[in-house]
């Protein structure tokens, strides 16, 4: 048996069974038990090649295959990823301008900052900054880009404010350190390329930064604003 005959041979054996003792069993017969009275000592005959129905195959050449099959599936998985935007009929201009920066956002290549300003379910007005990367990544957008859900602020956020209650709430992010203490208003650093993201309105947002404000039917204010790393991956 050539090489290829025998790498395929083991893949075979490794999506067949999901252990190695469940392939050294499959190898066992009643009558291998019967006289040999030990499940242990039938296990070790079959990996030695003394006992077997089929092809012998060493412990470590099934686990290295188990893991490399697996690791490429989890990539053809991460490739194949469908962009939760993809497909759906969007109308406003806020979700287009998110289904058009999700790809990027996912991939790392732009890091966007969401700033939404509206009433939320209690009727009360609250705004924030929200990580666009980051809540891609733990939360399925589906619901906000089908419309059966409104994107708003939480607590949990880089930033987020309760114009009722005057509740104020700073977070730092996976992608950004937030800056609360800055006299001259609220600033975030992207922890890439430590550049400074400056989200006031009358300044400018920073280096490789940008600020879109949105005309959008879906809330009092929003406002998006990208940041491209320059940083040499």
């Amino acid at each position: 048996m050539d090489q290829e005959e025998g790498s395929t041979t083991v893949d075979n054996i490794v999506t067949q069974f999901n252990t190695y003792e469940d392939f050294l069993d499959s190898q066992i017969t009643t009558l291998d038990l019967y006289y040999l009275q030990d499940e242990g000592l039938a296990h070790q005959l079959v990996e030695l090649g003394y006992r077997g129905t089929g092809e012998v195959v060493k412990r470590e050449d099934f686990e290295a295959r188990k893991t490399a099959i697996e690791i490429a599936r989890l990539a053809e998985r991460t490739q194949k990823k469908t962009l939760t935007s993809a497909g759906k009929d969007i109308h406003d201009n806020f979700l287009k301008a998110l289904a058009v920066r999700e790809e990027d956002n996912l991939s790392g290549i732009v890091s966007s900052v969401i700033f939404i300003r509206d009433r939320n379910s209690h009727g009360q007005e609250v705004s924030g900054y929200i990580d666009y990367a980051h809540r891609l990544k733990i939360e399925d957008f589906e619901v906000y880009f089908s419309g059966k859900k409104r994107l708003l602020p939480r607590p949990t956020d880089m930033s987020f404010y309760n114009w009722d209650s005057r509740v104020a709430v700073w977070n730092s992010t996976p992608n950004y350190e937030v800056i609360a203490d800055n006299p001259e208003g609220l600033l975030f650093k992207y922890k890439r390329d430590r550049k400074i993201l400056n989200v006031d309105p009358k300044a400018q947002p920073g280096d490789n930064s940008t600020r879109t404000p949105i005309q959008t039917e879906l809330y009092i204010q929003a406002v998006i604003f990208d940041h491209v790393s320059r940083r040499k991956t």
